[in-house]
């Protein structure tokens, strides 16, 4: 299996998560994946939560690494030098956080996290859906198993 990997460093401030989002779309067309494409606004929005859940929960740099395989799925992984482990949140109706890793949860495919040196990483990843075929409509009638 064959993988691309990219990867930027970002400053423990919460303006970072703009200029990863940035980043990643410009990462993301030069890997093929066009910006009107369902996969790379998913992939933005993926980035932009775990950016911040990185830069605000740990006040601490991190990394942001897409790995983009052959195939066409995409890994997204965010290291910081925190140990503590993710903790999902649930947020009840009026809250205005909290609902990070629920979203990251409903959109990935697969997502995890592991020890990574004196840190740890959070990792999701996406697999990349064919295009649908255009079928031509049944003719009005007759009756198709």
């Amino acid at each position: 299996m064959q993988v691309l990997q990219v990867q930027l460093v970002v400053g423990p401030d919460p303006a970072e998560v703009g200029r990863a989002r940035k980043w990643a779309r410009s990462r993301l067309a030069g890997s093929g994946i066009g910006a009107d494409e369902p996969l790379a606004e998913t992939l933005v929005l993926l980035i932009s939560e775990l950016v911040t859940n990185a830069v605000v929960h740990t006040g601490c740099p991190a990394v942001l690494r897409m790995l983009f395989a052959a195939e066409g799925g995409v890994r997204v992984e965010v290291t910081d030098a925190s140990d503590r482990p993710p903790r999902p949140r649930h947020a009840k109706g009026e809250d205005t956080n909290g609902r990070g890793l629920e979203l990251v949860d409903g959109l990935a495919d697969r997502w995890g996290w592991q020890p990574e040196g004196a840190g740890k990483s959070i990792w999701c990843e996406v697999d990349r859906v064919p295009s649908v075929a255009v079928v031509a409509p049944l003719s009005p009638g007759r009756v198709h198993c």
